[in-house]
């Protein structure tokens, strides 16, 4: 039987060391975030924005060249490469200490060339949006990967449906654990975090003013940005999922219709200081 523990935001961000005055970027990890396929360049947008407010040292984005010149207009702090095809993406992948996989990369060929190139390599990742479809078509296990569906995704994971997973949504951690290995992060009311253990971790924070597009991509940087700051893979999803979702609490002080992900991105640097 599996212990289901509340999470509490305070003691979590406790957690986390000061930063030493002799510290440099090269201390709080070099972020690549793989994902971007025609028209879904905001995706991998977010979550390399995302990881910088929540304390990444160094960030870059592999996307379609395409997108390029103009990914990181808004947020100048992203560095970006376009990848033309998968062979391209080695270089980045030996330079970065920890990857995100999946925001908006698509599933075509393009995504899937990026998707098999990416997980050659052995750094800790988080697999995000159709990085976890990918692998629902093409499953394989992993220790160092924190896996972050929503129910859709979890349910093409499991060969199931929506109704099954909700149903009985520990079961359906446990499940994708077993199948896949790593953290599991099951998004929705209540997110529950497993490594395996004993304990299972439940997130009480959050609105459903969040149920809105990139909110997931958000999340999904917020984690991988905390990864070269935590000693394990499990407290940087912990600490990850709880402090997205507060922000998403603090966002929606004016309202929860209307609330668009990067709202969320002052309350992330500000719950994390």
């Amino acid at each position: 039987m599996t212990d289901i523990k509340a999470l509490d935001l305070t003691e979590l961000v406790g957690q986390l060391a000061p930063r030493l005055p002799d510290a440099n970027k090269g201390d709080f990890g070099r972020l690549l975030v793989v994902g971007g396929d025609i028209g879904m360049s905001g995706a991998p947008r977010m979550a390399g924005e995302a990881a910088l407010r929540a304390g990444a040292g160094l960030v870059k984005v592999a996307t379609r060249p395409e997108h390029a010149a103009t990914l990181n207009i808004e947020c100048p702090e992203l560095m970006v490469s376009g990848i033309p095809q998968p062979e391209a993406l080695l270089p980045l992948l030996q330079q970065a200490t920890h990857l995100v996989l999946g925001p908006g990369l698509g599933q075509g060929d393009y995504g899937y060339g990026l998707w098999q190139m990416a997980l050659k390599s052995d750094q800790p990742m988080v697999l995000d949006a159709d990085g976890l479809n990918l692998l629902a078509q093409h499953p394989q296990k992993r220790d160092n990967w924190i896996l972050t569906p929503h129910l859709g995704e979890a349910a093409r994971l499991l060969g199931t449906d929506i109704e099954t997973i909700q149903g009985d949504r520990p079961e359906a951690v446990r499940a994708l654990h077993r199948y896949f290995s790593g953290i599991i992060v099951l998004k929705g009311h209540g997110s529950l975090i497993y490594d395996g253990g004993k304990t299972m971790y439940r997130c009480d924070y959050g609105n459903p003013g969040m149920a809105t597009a990139g909110m997931g991509d958000v999340l999904s940087g917020v984690i991988a940005g905390l990864m070269p700051q935590c000693d394990n893979l499990l407290t940087a999803a912990q600490i990850g999922v709880c402090v997205h979702a507060m922000a998403g609490d603090m966002a929606a002080s004016s309202g929860q219709r209307g609330l668009i992900a990067t709202d969320l991105l002052p309350y992330i640097q500000q719950l994390l200081n």
